[in-house]
């Protein structure tokens, strides 16, 4: 086996034996027998390579900011395996770039170490935010707590902290301890008051209940009695909604035996409306006849005449009875336009014939005209003497007596 001494970091003898150059001299790495020299090299050079791939990739490692621990750990092991390694190649610069790491790692120890203090402090914040959430939701008032919404909350908030816990940093005993001390009695004071409220809300439920089972026994017993049960079952109604709540289930079981009571009353109180329905129709019929008779007065003038018919027609209207209740009011209401316009008359007249009235218009009426006798007299005397602006004066001003007095109708 020929030898290859231009090789410059290794050489193998006729042996078959493989040799790596180093400062201090060669050293046997090994032999490879069964192969050309070229071969014997490259078999050891790739070993070589190996090692230098691995502190290629420790070196990326620490430049990512590795855990500091590993990376020394790391390099002593990679150190360790460098250090006398079976392999051709310069071994002595693989050991200068693990040595140079070795300092990195006192850097790396140093940036991690304020990082992670860094990290633990906002950690800190973080976990004592979710307290002090908690705690809020503690200190709130219980009789107003809407308590699905609360519980969803806290629970809400409990699986983010065990999130932090999962994923953050390590916490430093006390901190830790002392905030979960704090997190956890928000948590059981909240299970207090929610206790709490749902006993009382219980016994509240409780006292309603036996009030709307009375209410039921009570509108059950008046389903005898028909329609005239009607007005003690409305007042049954308003105690019931003044009972308060007794629980959903409760609740709806009780309002559909009371419901049933009423719809039992007014059921009857139906049969009654229609039956009656039946004579109201027919005292409709007779009422619309009566206004055909009505209706006309509103033209008429003569106030006796009209008077007197309207008396007749108000008596009948009255002994006629009841008309269906959607037609009462557009009935009444074509009366009352009736009744209005004969009582307008009635007024007019009194108007009219009124002495004091009379006495008042006389006297207006006589001062009016001679007023007009005067400005007549005043005029006539502007024209002779050609006084323009005591003619226009004196015609306007009689110009507007004689509009007074003609708004009079006199």
């Amino acid at each position: 086996m020929a030898t290859d001494e231009t090789a410059p970091w290794g050489r193998v003898d006729e042996t078959g034996t493989v040799f790596v150059r180093e400062a201090s001299g060669e050293r046997v790495v090994g032999q490879y027998p069964d192969g050309t020299a070229e071969e014997a090299l490259a078999y050891f050079e790739r070993k070589f390579t190996e090692l230098a791939g691995q502190v290629t990739l420790l070196e990326q490692r620490v430049k990512r900011g590795a855990p500091a621990a590993d990376v020394a750990k790391t390099i002593k092991t990679l150190g360790a395996s460098i250090a006398g390694a079976n392999a051709v190649g310069n071994l002595a610069a693989l050991e200068a770039r693990i040595e140079a790491l070795g300092g990195s790692v006192t850097e790396l120890t140093e940036k991690q170490t304020e990082e992670n203090k860094a990290a633990v402090a906002a950690a800190l914040v973080e976990r004592a935010a979710l307290v002090a959430e908690a705690e809020a939701i503690a200190a709130q008032d219980p009789a107003k707590a809407q308590w699905k919404q609360v519980t969803a909350q806290i629970d809400e908030i409990f699986a983010r902290w065990q999130k932090h816990q999962a994923d953050g940093p390590r916490l430093p005993k006390n901190e830790a301890n002392e905030l979960w001390k704090r997190f956890r009695a928000a948590r059981a004071t909240i299970d207090t008051h929610r206790k709490a409220f749902f006993a009382e809300l219980d016994s509240v439920h409780k006292d309603a209940r036996a009030v709307k089972q009375s209410l039921v026994e009570k509108a059950q017993a008046l389903v005898g009695k028909g329609a005239d049960g009607i007005p003690t079952y409305r007042s049954l109604l308003d105690q019931w909604k003044a009972a308060g709540r007794a629980g959903k289930k409760f609740d709806d079981a009780l309002w559909a035996q009371f419901k049933d009571a009423g719809d039992a009353l007014y059921s009857a109180k139906s049969e009654i409306d229609a039956k009656d329905n039946v004579e109201f129709e027919a005292n409709l019929t007779l009422k619309e006849q009566l206004l055909a008779e009505a209706e006309p007065l509103v033209a008429e003038t003569d106030r006796a005449k009209a008077k007197e018919a309207l008396l007749r027609i108000q008596n009948r209207w009255d002994k006629i009875g009841k008309v269906p209740r959607d037609k009462v009011k557009v009935i009444e209401d074509r009366l009352r336009k009736v009744e209005t316009a004969v009582r307008k008359l009635d007024e007019d007249h009194w108007q009219k014939s009124n002495p004091e009235r009379q006495e008042r218009e006389s006297g207006f009426l006589g001062q009016l005209n001679d007023a007009i006798a005067k400005l007549e007299r005043e005029l006539a005397d502007a024209k002779a003497g050609g006084d323009k602006k005591k003619i226009a004066e004196a015609q306007e001003a009689l110009d507007a007596r004689k509009a007074w007095l003609s708004a009079l109708g006199k």
